[in-house]
Protein backbone atom coordinates (compact mmCIF):
# COMPACT_ATOMS: atom_id res chain seq x y z
CA UNK A 1 0.00 0.00 0.00
CA UNK A 2 1.46 2.77 -0.87
CA UNK A 3 0.25 6.30 -0.04
CA UNK A 4 1.35 10.10 -0.48
CA UNK A 5 4.38 10.80 1.34
CA UNK A 6 4.55 13.70 4.05
CA UNK A 7 6.08 16.78 2.89
CA UNK A 8 9.75 16.16 3.92
CA UNK A 9 10.35 19.32 6.51
CA UNK A 10 7.16 17.30 8.08
CA UNK A 11 8.82 14.28 8.43
CA UNK A 12 10.96 13.27 11.32
CA UNK A 13 13.85 10.51 11.65
CA UNK A 14 13.21 7.30 13.95
CA UNK A 15 15.51 5.03 12.63
CA UNK A 16 17.65 3.53 9.53
CA UNK A 17 17.60 -0.04 8.00
CA UNK A 18 20.96 -1.47 8.02
CA UNK A 19 20.93 -5.00 6.21
CA UNK A 20 18.69 -7.89 6.07
CA UNK A 21 17.73 -10.81 8.53
CA UNK A 22 17.33 -14.46 8.02
CA UNK A 23 16.10 -15.60 4.18
CA UNK A 24 12.33 -14.18 4.44
CA UNK A 25 12.61 -10.69 3.85
CA UNK A 26 12.95 -9.02 7.31
CA UNK A 27 15.39 -6.05 7.89
CA UNK A 28 17.65 -5.24 10.82
CA UNK A 29 16.57 -2.06 11.95
CA UNK A 30 18.86 0.88 14.51
CA UNK A 31 16.33 2.66 16.31
CA UNK A 32 16.69 6.25 17.12
CA UNK A 33 13.73 5.82 19.96
CA UNK A 34 13.92 4.91 23.32
CA UNK A 35 13.21 2.21 24.30
CA UNK A 36 14.26 0.75 20.97
CA UNK A 37 11.03 -0.67 20.08
CA UNK A 38 9.10 2.38 20.24
CA UNK A 39 9.71 2.44 16.12
CA UNK A 40 7.54 -0.92 15.82
CA UNK A 41 4.86 1.14 17.26
CA UNK A 42 3.57 3.14 14.05
CA UNK A 43 2.53 1.47 11.58
CA UNK A 44 3.49 3.01 8.38
CA UNK A 45 6.55 4.42 7.40
CA UNK A 46 8.36 6.69 5.22
CA UNK A 47 11.99 4.90 3.70
CA UNK A 48 14.18 8.01 2.31
CA UNK A 49 17.67 7.29 1.02
CA UNK A 50 18.85 10.41 -0.83
CA UNK A 51 16.20 11.38 -3.19
CA UNK A 52 14.38 7.73 -3.15
CA UNK A 53 10.91 7.55 -1.15
CA UNK A 54 9.06 4.41 -0.61
CA UNK A 55 6.17 4.35 1.58
CA UNK A 56 5.92 0.86 3.28
CA UNK A 57 3.49 -0.72 5.62
CA UNK A 58 4.91 -2.63 9.19
CA UNK A 59 3.89 -6.45 9.23
CA UNK A 60 6.03 -6.96 12.66
CA UNK A 61 9.08 -6.55 14.54
CA UNK A 62 11.07 -8.17 17.49
CA UNK A 63 13.60 -7.56 19.13
CA UNK A 64 15.66 -10.27 19.14
CA UNK A 65 18.37 -10.06 21.64
CA UNK A 66 20.11 -6.77 21.03
CA UNK A 67 18.67 -6.71 17.22
CA UNK A 68 15.58 -5.42 16.14
CA UNK A 69 14.16 -6.65 13.47
CA UNK A 70 11.26 -6.16 11.31
CA UNK A 71 8.51 -7.45 8.77
CA UNK A 72 7.55 -5.27 6.20
CA UNK A 73 4.37 -5.93 4.12
CA UNK A 74 4.47 -7.79 1.11
CA UNK A 75 8.59 -8.21 0.95
CA UNK A 76 9.50 -11.93 1.60
CA UNK A 77 12.40 -11.88 -0.58
CA UNK A 78 16.06 -11.53 0.95
CA UNK A 79 17.74 -10.20 -2.25
CA UNK A 80 14.85 -7.61 -2.46
CA UNK A 81 14.99 -6.99 1.53
CA UNK A 82 19.00 -5.80 0.77
CA UNK A 83 18.04 -3.21 -1.39
CA UNK A 84 16.33 -1.37 1.55
CA UNK A 85 19.49 -1.12 3.54
CA UNK A 86 20.80 2.20 4.06
CA UNK A 87 17.16 3.69 4.11
CA UNK A 88 16.35 6.18 6.68
CA UNK A 89 13.05 5.85 8.59
CA UNK A 90 10.67 8.16 9.35
CA UNK A 91 7.20 9.36 10.76
CA UNK A 92 5.03 12.79 10.17
CA UNK A 93 5.69 14.80 12.89
CA UNK A 94 2.29 14.87 13.85
CA UNK A 95 2.25 11.02 14.64
CA UNK A 96 4.74 11.53 17.27
CA UNK A 97 3.45 11.48 20.60
CA UNK A 98 3.59 14.98 23.32
CA UNK A 99 5.99 15.30 25.72
CA UNK A 100 5.91 16.22 29.46
CA UNK A 101 7.22 19.54 30.54
CA UNK A 102 11.04 19.97 29.88
CA UNK A 103 11.68 17.35 27.53
CA UNK A 104 11.81 17.52 23.81
CA UNK A 105 12.82 15.42 20.82
CA UNK A 106 16.04 15.82 19.21
CA UNK A 107 14.60 17.71 15.63
CA UNK A 108 13.06 20.56 18.29
CA UNK A 109 16.39 21.29 19.41
CA UNK A 110 18.45 21.45 16.01
CA UNK A 111 18.99 25.20 14.96
CA UNK A 112 18.82 26.59 18.19
CA UNK A 113 21.44 29.32 19.01
CA UNK A 114 23.58 28.42 21.93
CA UNK A 115 24.45 30.74 24.76
CA UNK A 116 26.36 30.60 27.89
CA UNK A 117 26.30 32.57 31.17
CA UNK A 118 28.41 35.50 29.89
CA UNK A 119 25.65 35.93 26.74
CA UNK A 120 28.55 34.70 24.38
CA UNK A 121 27.18 33.08 21.55
CA UNK A 122 28.71 29.83 20.78
CA UNK A 123 26.73 28.70 17.80
CA UNK A 124 23.85 26.73 16.53
CA UNK A 125 22.69 23.41 16.96
CA UNK A 126 23.79 20.80 14.12
CA UNK A 127 22.33 17.92 15.39
CA UNK A 128 23.11 15.65 18.21
CA UNK A 129 23.62 11.88 19.23
CA UNK A 130 23.98 9.32 21.67
CA UNK A 131 26.75 7.82 23.43
CA UNK A 132 27.11 5.35 25.80
CA UNK A 133 27.28 8.10 29.15
CA UNK A 134 24.59 10.71 27.53
CA UNK A 135 23.34 12.28 24.29
CA UNK A 136 25.86 14.81 22.68
CA UNK A 137 25.01 18.62 21.26
CA UNK A 138 27.20 19.53 18.22
CA UNK A 139 27.16 23.37 18.01
CA UNK A 140 28.61 25.20 14.84
CA UNK A 141 29.44 28.24 14.11
CA UNK A 142 27.04 30.77 13.02
CA UNK A 143 26.85 34.33 11.85
CA UNK A 144 27.54 36.25 15.07
CA UNK A 145 29.06 33.71 17.33
CA UNK A 146 32.08 34.03 19.07
CA UNK A 147 34.24 32.37 17.42
CA UNK A 148 34.53 29.69 14.56
CA UNK A 149 34.82 26.63 16.61
CA UNK A 150 32.67 23.45 16.92
CA UNK A 151 31.80 22.67 19.94
CA UNK A 152 30.56 19.46 21.50
CA UNK A 153 28.13 19.70 24.63
CA UNK A 154 27.26 17.26 27.41
CA UNK A 155 23.49 17.01 26.60
CA UNK A 156 22.92 17.18 30.33
CA UNK A 157 21.20 18.83 33.65
CA UNK A 158 24.87 20.43 34.60
CA UNK A 159 25.06 21.86 31.07
CA UNK A 160 21.75 22.74 29.60
CA UNK A 161 20.31 25.64 31.89
CA UNK A 162 17.34 26.48 29.90
CA UNK A 163 15.66 25.65 26.63
CA UNK A 164 13.37 28.40 24.74
CA UNK A 165 11.75 27.39 21.83
CA UNK A 166 9.52 30.18 21.11
CA UNK A 167 13.00 32.19 21.26
CA UNK A 168 15.34 29.76 19.54
CA UNK A 169 17.56 29.83 22.22
CA UNK A 170 19.39 27.35 24.66
CA UNK A 171 21.23 28.46 27.61
CA UNK A 172 24.04 26.58 28.93
CA UNK A 173 26.74 26.34 31.62
CA UNK A 174 30.04 25.65 29.45
CA UNK A 175 33.20 27.73 29.43
CA UNK A 176 33.50 29.21 25.72
CA UNK A 177 37.31 28.67 26.03
CA UNK A 178 36.54 25.06 25.85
Amino acid sequence: MSMTPAPAEELVVLGKIVSVHGVKGEVKVYSFTDPLTNVLNYPRWTLKRDNEVKEVELAGGRLQGKVLVARLKGLDDREVARTFAGFDICVPRGQLPELSEGEFYWYQLEGLKVIDQAGQLLGKIDHLFETGANDVIVVKPCVDSLDDRERLLPYTGQCVLAIDLSAGEMRVDWDADF
